[in-house]
């Protein structure tokens, strides 16, 4: 066994199905009793819903939380939280608005509970993305992560088709790079492959299984979800979330799709580099080529594969190669400008990694 360092995360973890019903006693069990409901405008519905089942704990509810955590909504959300007098954020959704809550924490220092219904991972991580100026930059420190988690598998059953599928392949990007990380160690070896196996099992039965298995999927990929992201929070990121923060930041694509189309070049980049990584990668896949599987995978569940479907331009690879190569960071293999345009065009186009 190699020499390693892991450190556990402080994060209190509630997983099953009706979990949503116990927002009221964890705020209370934070000592807390003036909430902020978060959302974004499209899940502002539910996140009334949850108001109303919180009762007078709640103070008030933000339902604008965006994608890429631009600051200029952060400076809006902070403005009613101190106008409120909030002591605490309760945050239903995404990364979007998981982001939001910890843009708010990261400035306030405000306690969050998260109550995811993506698989995004966002909410196991001390680490927080934010967008300024088309530049969107990353940080990693504990007064973003959250202090309870709330699973609650019935909220991801109308999760739709596509985020569905993309969201969980957004999770197994932050096991893929785990298993490559310069923190790597074996416990997380072990929870990385996990959660690859658990979404990757799952996300085709609840697409096109039937009917009777698509609960015990939908557990099975929210579980894979939590694994998933409590690798990423407990590890570095590389040259895949780097891409993907460089295309959803400069040039505003989607998050969870950006991640589909860019991991499976991401790990053709660097598997000669890190057979042993990716060879545990195609394991958990039950293939021969993991970044082919990846690829297969999205593309037979019907989702956008290549950057094109997403609306980015071709003349806008060179400008995103350039970014990508301005700050070193660690990554397996050497970061190559002419390399990396080649990911990225072929990531534009579309084509299976060979």
């Amino acid at each position: 066994m190699q020499p390693f360092v892991y450190n556990a995360l402080p994060s209190r973890v509630i997983f099953g199905t009706g979990t949503l019903d116990q927002v009221p006693q964890e705020i209370k069990r934070l000592g807390c009793s003036k909430a902020l409901i978060l959302t974004t405008p499209q899940q502002a519905k539910e996140g009334k819903e949850l108001k109303k089942l919180v009762g007078d704990l709640a103070v008030g509810i933000y339902t604008n939380a965006t994608m890429h955590t631009p600051t200029n909504i952060t400076d809006d959300a902070v403005g009613l939280a101190q106008k409120l007098g909030v002591d605490c954020l309760v945050a239903l959704g995404g990364g979007s608005t998981i982001g939001l809550g910890k843009a708010i924490a990261l400035r306030t220092d405000l306690p969050q509970i998260v109550i995811p219904t993506s698989y995004a991972g966002s909410e196991a991580t001390p680490i927080i993305g934010q967008t300024q100026d088309g530049q969107k930059t990353t940080q990693k420190t504990m007064k973003v992560l959250p202090e309870v988690i709330i699973y609650d598998i019935s909220l991801t059953l109308t999760l739709p088709t596509q985020m569905t599928v993309t969201s969980g392949l957004n999770a197994i990007a932050h096991a893929v790079e785990a298993l490559y990380a310069q923190e790597a160690n074996p416990i997380i070896d072990l929870l990385a492959q996990e959660g690859i196996k658990s979404l990757a099992k799952a996300l085709p039965v609840v697409i096109r299984g039937k009917e009777q298995d698509v609960l015990q999927a939908r557990s099975d990929a929210l579980y894979g979800a939590w694994a998933c992201g409590t690798c990423l929070g407990a590890v570095g990121m590389s040259l895949h979330h780097k891409l993907c923060h460089t295309l959803g930041g400069t040039f505003n694509l989607p998050h969870a799709e950006t991640h589909t189309i860019i991991l499976p070049h991401a790990i053709a980049y660097n598997a000669p580099y890190a057979k042993s990584a990716i060879a545990k990668v195609a394991s958990s896949l039950g293939a021969e080529n993991a970044a082919q599987a990846v690829y297969d995978l999205a593309k037979g569940l019907g989702v956008p594969y290549s950057l094109k479907e997403l609306g980015m331009k071709e003349e806008d690879l060179e400008k995103a190669a350039d970014i990508a190569v301005k700050s070193p960071y660690p990554n397996p293999a050497p970061l190559e400008r002419e390399r990396l345009l080649k990911l990225l065009r072929d990531a534009w186009a579309g084509n299976r990694p060979e």
